[in-house]
């Protein structure tokens, strides 16, 4: 009985040492990741009516002291408006930089709070382009570049030393839009450590 007892406690003992060795590989000043992200817009429906959005992204993260990182990347977004028995997409390429600062994490280096500032910039399109609807009524609202920021909170969590599960909301403003300025986002994503 003893002997169980001291193998266990040994196994554990060993498992903890690991552990703490392989957390304290997060967060370190140079580390880079690669992430992709998708979510929802200004609230989400699956019904096809006004509102209907959606968004992804495409980011690479780079690391600094105390646990903050640039966030450098690409995104889409898609928001619907219904026009009698159709919807009509409106949609944002944007590029964007911004900085995350860490200000929580728990001790074993699992999760970690961030709010971050970005600058964006882009284009938004109305119907691809095409003017004309299948009525005959014209779209007068014309395609144009995009300007702005955003206020980002993230929450990441590691799985393991390679691999983060990512949770956003983000609001975003930006000009430019003939449609709307602001958008609200929510998101998940995940996060491959590549170095």
């Amino acid at each position: 009985m003893n002997r169980i007892a001291l193998i266990i406690t040994l196994v554990f003992s060993l498992g903890l040492y690991f552990t703490e060795q392989v957390q304290a590989q997060r967060y370190l000043p140079g580390q880079k990741g690669i992430q992709v992200m998708g979510g929802f817009v200004d609230g989400f429906t699956l019904e096809k009516k006004d509102g209907q959005a959606f968004f992804g992204g495409l980011a690479l993260s780079t690391y600094t002291k105390n646990g903050n990182r640039w966030v450098f990347g690409a995104g889409y977004m898609q928001k619907s408006h219904k026009y009698k028995d159709i919807l009509i997409p409106v949609s944002q390429i944007t590029a964007e930089g911004g900085y995350y600062l860490n200000f929580l994490s728990d001790p074993s280096k699992t999760f970690f709070f961030s709010i971050g500032a970005f600058a964006m910039a882009g284009y938004e399109t109305v119907n691809w382009g095409k003017e004309l609807l299948f009525d005959g009524a014209t779209i007068t609202t014309e395609d144009n570049f995009l300007y702005g920021g955003a206020v980002s909170f993230e929450i990441e969590t590691f799985l393991s030393d390679r691999f983060a599960l990512l949770f956003n909301a983000r609001e975003r403003i930006l000009f430019g839009s003939e449609i709307n300025k602001f958008h609200f986002q929510i998101g998940v994503g995940v996060k491959v450590i590549i170095n």
